[in-house]
């Protein structure tokens, strides 16, 4: 089969022909229609993912596709997205729903769970809530404006550059705001931070009281320390979630979160943004478009 393999760190991907996917150790075999691009491959791609693959390795942590049998499903994998077949744990496999594309699924699991687990296991939010989401335009991120106004939130999305605020304002966001001209008078009960780097600390500063900032990524670079004093002092909390360990550590509350999300997807009140589908072929563009953060929504290879 093809894949695009990724031979060292900073290196270029190579289409190569790589031995079939076995369905061994409670595997099934996903005939991939489609696989999405994160921003963790992109780390990866660095080297400066915290649990990195041993290379040579194939990337692409979520896929759609078919099983052998035809059924279409999409599901989360431990890497081999990028190819024209994957090995999956069985657990991890879910019914890709009849009105969904291909594109869809494969821009659905991880960028919904990355949003929906923490703003509705880790903080409180409902109607007057006022939640800001971070690279707000991105696949989690719009996901995440879309979880915070099904639960009643208010949302403003903060975004790299002008061009992505109509995709943050067709969401649902009340308001969204190139970083620097976010006002500095707004206060949020929930801020949803995938950027982290040096702006990561001063979004303490932004918070009502109680209110709580969740780090889900460092597009940016590395989260600076925040000292326990201050988050005392302003009656605030920092949470932090990582969906890879949590699938290890309590798979059956995913199971549960996946559900739910499921159901509010067949009902209309989500929908995954795809911004982009590329051939396979094309993955070092795929990557380009992700790594320097001109993409808006969800980047998706095409095997």
């Amino acid at each position: 089969m093809r894949a695009a393999l990724l031979r060292e760190v900073g290196g270029p991907f190579e289409l190569a022909d790589v031995p079939d996917a076995e369905p061994a150790g409670g595997k099934v075999i996903v005939r991939v229609r489609a696989a999405g691009v994160n921003f963790a491959d992109v780390m990866i791609r660095r080297g400066v993912y915290p649990q990195m693959p041993e290379l040579p390795a194939v990337l692409g942590s979520e896929v759609a596709g078919e099983l052998e049998d035809g059924t279409r499903v999409m599901a989360i994998t431990g890497g081999g997205g990028y190819a024209q077949q994957v090995a999956v744990d069985a657990s991890q496999v879910v019914p890709l729903p009849d009105h969904a594309s291909f594109a869809d699924g494969a821009s659905f699991l991880l960028t919904f769970l990355t949003a929906y687990v923490p703003l509705t296991r880790q903080v409180r939010i409902g109607p007057g809530s006022r939640v800001l989401v971070t690279a707000a335009a991105g696949g989690v991120g719009s996901a995440a404006i879309q979880v915070a106004r099904g639960l009643g939130a208010d949302v403003v999305g903060a975004v790299g550059s002008r061009e992505k605020i109509d995709a943050c304002l067709s969401l649902g966001a009340e308001a969204a705001y190139v970083y620097d001209e976010l006002p500095e008078d707004e206060r949020f009960d929930a801020i949803l931070d995938q950027v982290g780097g040096e702006r990561f600390a001063a979004l303490l500063g932004l918070l009502r009281p109680l209110g709580t900032l969740i780090a889900v990524g460092s597009a940016a670079g590395a989260w600076p320390p925040v000292e326990p004093a201050r988050i005392v002092g302003r009656n605030a909390a920092l949470a932090g979630f990582y969906l890879g360990r949590l699938l290890r550590l309590d798979p059956e509350l995913v199971g549960t979160a996946v559900g739910e999300l499921l159901g509010l997807w067949q009902a209309g009140a989500l929908q995954p943004l795809v911004g982009a589908e590329i051939p396979l072929d094309e993955v070092e563009r795929a990557h380009e478009l992700v790594e320097s953060r001109r993409s808006v929504g969800k980047v998706v290879l095409i095997p």
